[in-house]
């Protein structure tokens, strides 16, 4: 190649977004060798068509990824390249997850105070109850509570509850034991989420306070530590208070209603009530006979329409146990409960949209 279509190693550099030092460092290695070195000054240059190779490179040690990865996803083809790449994250994620583990354990122990027994639950129980309302869990940047679940135990139950302001789930348990006194704090929920295997393996799993944290402990297996979120969490008690008068209340198979709104096109659904069942149609299209599915359901109250988004609708009817679910409405515009119509202990309020669409 002539020398006057090649780069020298300061204009290549500026070009990839790596230092001339580290240039050097990867030609040596035989990651990134340069089209041409001049015999007297040892200068090295490099080609136009190398720029993305060693952009890619650059972006592969940003995440921390060891030589020979790199050298394996630099000549691999796209859908290898991709494997090692998810295989990376999932190692770097992993690692982090231990590390912030580790951290708060040792804070734990450096704080010397004793942990506050809290309640004793039964382990399967309590790690079904925390899939199910983890369900109801948000990212959203600012309000880092969204992501979390919130626990409190009073003197007779204990109770989780989670909400991303479109949808709340609360579930109440009976503890194994009373509780010793009453407590509130809100649970790293991805935390929470890694500690489910090992709770639900253990018959009974004792809920122990420490400053900053919550201790799951479990016998012959090894405790768990998941921090608390020291942000303020959604004041949904109000807002359960606040609640108005059910109108209407439907009970309807679960898995009938599931592969309803599964066979739904839209990304929103309109629900129609009347005293002789329900219709589940597409609110994104033009009502249409042929396309609405009807369920066979006991209806007491008045009728009416309500539309909601499928992501916040489904999921709240997916997490219900038992075979029906009981739907308690107050208008087109208000929250619908939905319940197990054959066990109480968990519930879920879904939040509506407006006939247009909108929030």
């Amino acid at each position: 190649m002539p020398k006057d279509e090649l780069m020298p190693i300061g204009a290549f550099a500026q070009r990839s977004g790596l230092t001339s030092s580290a240039l050097r460092f990867y030609a040596d290695s035989g990651l990134l060798p340069p089209v041409e070195v001049d015999p007297v000054s040892g200068y090295r240059y490099y080609s136009a068509d190398q720029v993305v190779q060693a952009t890619v490179l650059r972006q592969l040690r940003e995440l921390a990824m060891p030589l020979t990865a790199v050298e394996a996803v630099l000549g691999s083809g796209a859908d290898e390249a991709s494997r090692l790449l998810d295989e990376h994250v999932a190692e770097v994620v992993g690692n982090a997850a231990a590390a912030q583990q580790k951290a708060a354990v040792i804070k734990s122990a450096l704080g010397n105070v004793p942990g506050l027994p809290i309640a004793a639950v039964k382990g399967p129980v309590l790690a079904d109850a925390v899939e199910q309302v983890l369900t109801a869990t948000a990212y959203e940047h600012g309000i880092p509570a969204l992501a979390g679940l919130r626990i409190e135990a009073s003197y007779e139950a204990v109770t989780l509850t989670a909400t991303d302001r479109y949808r709340l789930s609360t579930r109440t348990l009976v503890p194994a034991e009373a509780p010793g006194q009453t407590w509130a704090g809100t649970v790293n929920g991805n935390e929470l989420r890694v500690a489910v295997a090992e709770v639900r393996r253990s018959p009974l799993v004792r809920l122990e306070a420490v400053p900053h944290g919550l201790w799951l402990r479990v016998a012959d297996r090894e405790d768990r530590h998941c921090r608390l979120l020291p942000e303020e969490f959604p004041d949904y008690q109000l807002m359960l208070a606040s609640l108005g008068d059910v109108t209407t209340r439907v009970t309807v198979p679960k898995e009938l209603l599931l592969r309803a709104l599964e066979d739904q096109p839209g990304e929103r659904i309109t629900l129609h009530v009347s005293d002789h069942g329900m219709h589940v149609r597409s609110a994104d299209d033009e009502p249409d006979e042929n396309s609405d599915i009807w369920l066979p359901a006991t209806v007491t109250g008045q009728a009416l329409q309500i539309w909601f988004e499928l992501t916040t609708f489904y999921p709240a009817v997916s997490t219900a146990i038992g075979p029906d679910v009981l739907l308690d409405l107050r208008g087109h515009d208000l929250p619908v409960t939905i319940r197990s119509a054959d066990r109480g202990d968990l519930t879920t309020l879904a939040m509506p949209i407006k006939s247009d669409h909108s929030a």
